[in-house]
């Protein structure tokens, strides 16, 4: 009896490590098909308002326009803006000269750099 105890665990452990690595794998293919989803967001709402939202604005402008913007054609997303598969939000940020931004996750570990589940994922700061 405890030999088939033993060779049940063994094999339940080899089973979830499979598991979570699955787990991790969807959580970055999610992440890289929800970014872009942003860019592609991003991009329409620079082509109506002719520039990229402001870092007070962040992500925040694909969703709800201040009242005084005239050529917002929003809400650029259908179903309000996401939270990486982390539960975090994702980070947005626009480059010095106004014409580059950058979309991205920093995966499981929330640390810049990694490998696996811990990778960051998306447009990033160069």
């Amino acid at each position: 009896m405890l030999v088939v105890l033993v060779i049940i665990a063994l094999l339940a452990g080899l089973v979830g490590v499979r598991l979570l690595s699955q787990v991790d794998r969807s959580k970055a293919i999610a992440a890289k098909a929800q970014i872009e989803t942003l860019v592609s967001a991003v991009e329409s709402l620079r082509a109506d308002i002719g520039r990229l939202p402001e870092p007070e604005e962040g992500l925040n402008l694909l969703t709800a326009a201040p009242q005084e913007m005239v050529n917002w054609f929003g809400p650029y997303l259908d179903e309000g803006l996401p939270a990486d598969p982390w539960g975090r939000p994702y980070r947005f940020e626009v480059d010095a000269s106004g014409r580059e931004f950058y979309l991205y996750t920093l995966g499981a570990d929330d640390q810049v750099g990694g490998q696996g589940a811990a990778q960051d994922i998306g447009r990033l700061p160069k």
